[in-house]
């Protein structure tokens, strides 16, 4: 259910005047969605300041300008010349310059001895001012002067800007009708106009102002967007509460005896951890915990041990990790020690096939298998378990919400722990996954040692090589990571194959190479042969990113790492320093580094701490960049920038929480979780 003032935002597209059956389809590819609120919701990404505040001598290379001209002379093209016009004003010259131009509209538009307003990006080439193709070619008396500030929207080939502002502006119309669900007392406090009014703003900015990143009207539309979010989650945990789970209670003998096994002492994190996870269990509250750790923290054991825990209560545990590389490395390092104190387990993943994959199927169905591990493959339908009660899903923001439900569907409402080797940041946290509990690992098992993090330009490749090939010689294992997988004809940098090319031509069959694109036994051979040593070097791209752990490498070198984040650099570096060895990381870059770049490299090198750098990581790139949110199987955010708005988040919180206790708020919530496209994670827990 929504309020009835809501539906016209619910209508079709193509009953926004100006839409036929022609540009519809475009449209809606456009604004992703096919309906008017789909299109009112689309905003500008940047404005244009239209205003007449230049003077051509005064135009700085590369920036948008606009002046008002005397067009001086023509030049049509001649050979491989193009067709050139000269103006001025009291200033200057600059030359508008036109490829493959109509010459008689040209002649209309900027006929000699006319006064224009020219709109475009000013550029200088050959001792002169130039810019090709004006953005406008205006009248003085063109009503088109009136608007200052022109909005750009995200857009598709066929469409014109002018074509979808005037959609998106006309989609916004029926809102400056509606009610708001916003008290008059919060938006006096911040300054905030109606929904209605902030929708007018953002399409239509009359003020310097209203296009800063930080505009009041989009901040109001940012706290709704956050509202509707955090009623979304605050929905779903509600829900929780009356969901009946099976407590999982054991005696402790399967726990204290998989910790004997590892001869690992626990961190007093993982110790905590472990009480967070025991408590949980033994509640009929389904579990929903987040367990957040630095790389290298002991994720993984916390994971096991509550997959143990499940089977001291005799019940069935499911863990799902986004690579078959991930989910191999998980089984393979786990199920030795499983068998060792009774537990079996099995992997299922895209190659187990034909009988070995009925006889895993059959001994899960029977209750036989305790523990099973795999990729997607864990969620499909022919994969039945007689008493799944415990879920653990690995870099979990790589999975969907579809996908996390279709695994807790396979049981009667089983515990989910979700794990992240990426540290998040707390308010970015709190946007995502506010209706979970978190466990967080902040310490290191004892005796690893931090990485020595260095910088070099790429000029200093030879003497990294001879580093290198010392290196192996006394048995050490190294990562080369490049951005790329094949030559780019945009971009100036090294890519694998070619890398591996020529390390193999140094160093011979001690290289190996993986990237995302070979099959999946290639990958696996290329690791196994890493693992074993038989391979010394391995050239790969960010695929190794996470979870790949040989404790025997010890040295990683990034190339063109400028062009890495800077929590994915210390992702990367955690593929090292997981034995005993002295581990070292190489950061490779091309001079000169920007400011950005720089500011990462220095901060990686500064700390070890994920924490620290997931914080430093959100500040500079914001929170959209830091995730990756298309990839954290909720919805991205449309309005909202967590950098920017972050002030505003817990304030949406609290609102959000005061409407739930509203009786007669329901179908404003409602109306609102649909407005903003959250209606189907309301159920996804």
């Amino acid at each position: 259910m929504r309020p009835s003032f809501l539906n016209p935002m619910f209508l079709p597209v193509v009953r926004i005047n100006g839409v036929g059956p022609k540009t519809a389809p475009l449209i809606e590819k456009a604004i992703g969605g096919d309906l008017v609120k789909d299109a009112a919701l689309h905003l500008p990404f940047r404005y244009l300041d239209r205003r007449f505040n230049s003077k051509i001598a005064d135009a700085k290379n590369g920036t948008n300008a606009n002046f008002e001209v005397f067009v001086d002379a023509h030049e049509p093209a001649v050979k491989n010349r193009p067709y050139r016009v000269r103006v001025s004003d009291d200033t200057g010259f600059l030359t508008l310059v036109f490829f493959n131009p109509n010459p008689k509209y040209l002649s209309s538009r900027l006929p000699t001895g006319a006064t224009r307003i020219i709109t475009g990006e000013v550029i200088e080439r050959y001792n002169e001012k130039q810019m090709m193709h004006p953005s406008r070619i205006l009248d003085l008396d063109s009503d088109e002067l009136n608007v200052h500030f022109e909005p750009v929207y995200a857009n598709v080939a066929g469409l014109s800007q002018k074509t979808l502002g005037k959609i998106c502006k006309e989609a916004a119309r029926p809102a400056a009708d509606f009610p708001d669900w916003l008290s008059d007392d919060i938006k006096f406090q911040y300054g905030w106009q109606s929904f209605g009014q902030a929708l007018q703003t953002a399409h239509n900015p009359l003020h310097e102002s209203d296009i800063l990143p930080d505009a009041k009207s989009r901040e109001r539309l940012a706290f709704d967007e956050f509202l509707a979010r955090q009623l979304t989650l605050q929905i779903a945990n509600n829900a929780r509460n009356n969901d009946i789970a099976e407590p999982l209670i054991g005696d402790g003998r399967l726990t204290k005896a998989l910790i004997a096994k590892t001869g690992y002492i626990p961190t007093n994190a993982q110790a905590r951890a472990f009480n967070d996870v025991a408590t949980d269990l033994a509640r009929t509250r389904p579990m929903l915990r987040l367990l957040q750790g630095d790389v290298g923290a002991g994720k993984t054991l916390v994971a096991a041990w509550g997959c143990v825990k499940a089977c001291e209560a005799k019940m069935q545990s499911a863990f799902m990790a986004p690579t078959e590389i991930l989910a191999i490395q998980h089984y393979n390092s786990l199920s030795p020690i499983f068998a060792e104190i009774g537990i079996k387990s099995a992997l299922l993943n895209g190659k187990v096939k034909g009988a070995a994959r009925r006889e895993i199927l059959e001994q899960l169905e029977a209750g036989e298998i305790n523990v099973l591990f795999g990729t997607h493959a864990l969620f499909q339908e022919k994969v039945i378990f007689k008493h799944l009660a415990f879920v653990v899903i690995d870099e979990q923001h790589r999975f969907g919400v579809n996908a996390r439900r279709a695994l807790l569907q396979k049981g009667r409402m089983p515990h989910l722990l979700s794990m992240s080797a990426t540290p998040i940041p707390r308010t970015l946290s709190m946007a995502l996954y506010g209706d979970m509990d978190t466990s967080i690992l902040d310490e290191k098992p004892k005796g690893r040692e931090p990485i020595e993090t260095r910088a070099m330009p790429m000029d200093k490749l030879g003497e990294l090589e001879a580093a290198v090939r010392r290196a192996i010689q006394n048995d050490d294992r190294v990562y080369w990571i490049c951005p790329l997988v094949e030559e780019s004809e945009n971009l100036d940098v090294t890519n694998v194959l070619d890398r591996f090319n020529h390390l193999k031509a140094l160093f011979g069959d001690k290289v190996a190479l993986i990237h995302g694109r070979l099959k999946s036994a290639e990958k696996d051979a290329a690791m196994e042969r890493f693992r074993t040593g038989d391979a010394k070097i391995l050239v790969a791209t960010t695929v190794i990113e996470v979870g790949v752990d040989v404790k025997e490498a010890s040295i990683i070198i990034i190339e063109h790492s400028e062009r890495f984040g800077l929590a994915q650099l210390h992702q990367l570096r955690g593929r090292v320093g997981r034995g005993d060895k002295k581990s070292h990381c190489l950061l490779l870059y091309q001079s000169p580094l920007g400011e950005t770049a720089k500011s990462r490299i220095e901060t990686l090198r500064a700390t070890n701490d994920g924490f620290v750098i997931a914080e430093n990581d959100f500040e500079l790139r914001g929170g959209g960049d830091l995730l990756g949110l298309k990839q954290t199987g909720l919805p991205n955010f449309k309005i909202a920038d967590i950098a920017i708005h972050k002030d505003i988040l817990p304030i949406a919180r609290s609102y959000a929480k005061e409407m739930l206790k509203d009786e007669n708020a329901k179908d404003m919530i409602d109306g609102i979780i649909q407005l903003f496209d959250l209606n189907d994670a309301v159920h996804a827990d």
